[in-house]
């Protein structure tokens, strides 16, 4: 695939029939001296071909489709059926189904901005479509609470905007551009996925990065061959929120932690920022970081004397991401986060820096999701 460009078809040629020959009028001497060497000089050119200019580059997957114009009814007659995909509303306790590229269309609403450039979006739209597709074909339905549904709305599996919420606060409240703008990402992609050895990837992605994505086994203590930690330098200039400071007290530490509010005898009394392997100390509650992950995440820190790992810090906290520093202020402790997720896979706003340097949405992919192939769904749904 190059950028995922669409290859217009081209309209067949009518040849025309040529109208006769007029009659040949006889030749003088001194031209039928003359025919010769006009021959002569004609049959070089005769036997030179005709360059009409370079063929278009391939494109891997093709799409038959042109956003400008429609595929017609022979396109659609030999398009393979859409899969449906099943979405239990959170909010409505609803099911709606719909057409697997609708779906696409709708994750692609909730989970990047329109704002982000084309080919940030095209990228995102195939990370989705990939995402759902592998879903289906394993029948995992896992974490949705209620039968007849595949997946639910909610960033458990993918965000996602209903339907009516697109028609009504969309196309017809104000934001039918922005409409238009992530309907072409997803037409311009259409039937694309990732698959790595002929299968579906697992297309993680999260909002961004500090610097470097995260290998998978050390955030789920599983290897994943095309989720490997790559660098991703682009969130720090482009960003909102790149680096957040959460405030608690050592009592809330504690708690949250489970740490019992005990008292901890005193330590080393010094303070270092950064990510570092010793970020801070203090003489009541010592804390030490014991390893960064490749990816420059906390591994394990050791807290008052119990260790963890960064993302049960994380998650027990509530903090935005793994990679932070650790300060403190009398008796408040000053916890800095850089980017925003788990980091592993695609970092969305990586992606739309990339996509701002230029980058296609190929180039994208092949970036964050490690040694991947593509490949349309039509192509793998006939195995």
């Amino acid at each position: 695939m190059k950028d995922f460009r669409y290859l217009r078809r081209n309209k067949s040629t009518r040849w025309h029939s040529r109208p006769l020959a007029p009659r040949l009028r006889r030749l003088s001497p001194a031209a039928w001296l003359a025919a010769p060497i006009l021959a002569a000089l004609l049959i070089p050119l005769a036997v030179v071909p005709l360059h009409r200019g370079q063929p278009a580059p391939p494109a891997l997957p093709t799409v038959t489709a042109s956003p400008a114009a429609p595929a017609g009814p022979e396109a659609a007659a030999q398009e393979a059926p859409q899969p449906k995909v099943s979405v239990y509303l959170s909010r409505s306790g609803q099911i709606e189904t719909l057409p697997l590229e609708e779906y696409v269309s709708g994750v692609l609403a909730a989970e990047m901005p329109a704002s982000f450039e084309l080919e940030a979006l095209k990228a995102q739209a195939v990370a989705a479509r990939t995402f759902i597709l592998r879903r289906l074909l394993a029948g995992d339905r896992s974490g949705v609470p209620v039968p007849g549904a595949d997946v639910t709305d909610t960033v458990s599996h993918q965000a996602y905007v209903s339907k009516d919420t697109l028609e009504r606060k969309w196309k017809l409240g104000g934001r039918s551009a922005d409409l238009a703008k992530l309907q072409r990402a997803v037409l311009e992609t259409r039937g694309v996925i990732m698959t790595y050895k002929g299968q579906p990837i697992t297309a993680s992605f999260f909002a961004s990065s500090g610097g470097y994505t995260e290998n998978s086994e050390e955030y789920w203590n599983a290897a994943i061959p095309y989720l490997r930690s790559v660098t991703s330098p682009w969130e720090k200039e482009i960003t909102p929120n790149y680096a957040v400071t959460s405030t608690f007290t050592i009592s809330e530490i504690l708690t949250r932690l489970g740490l019992n509010d005990r008292v901890i005898p005193a330590s080393k009394n010094t303070t270092q920022s950064g990510m570092t392997k010793n970020i801070s100390t203090s003489s009541e509650l010592p804390v030490e970081v014991l390893s960064l992950t490749t990816g420059h995440r906390v591994k394990e820190i050791s807290i008052g004397g119990t260790i963890f790992t960064g993302r049960e810090v994380r998650e027990k906290l509530g903090l935005r991401s793994s990679q932070f520093s650790w300060g403190r202020k009398g008796n408040k402790i000053y916890i800095t986060t850089f980017g925003n997720g788990h980091g592993v896979g695609m970092s969305q706003w990586g992606a739309n820096g990339m996509a701002k340097e230029g980058g296609t949405a190929t180039q994208i992919l092949k970036h964050y999701y490690s040694g991947i192939s593509f490949t349309q769904i039509s192509t793998l749904l006939k195995k």
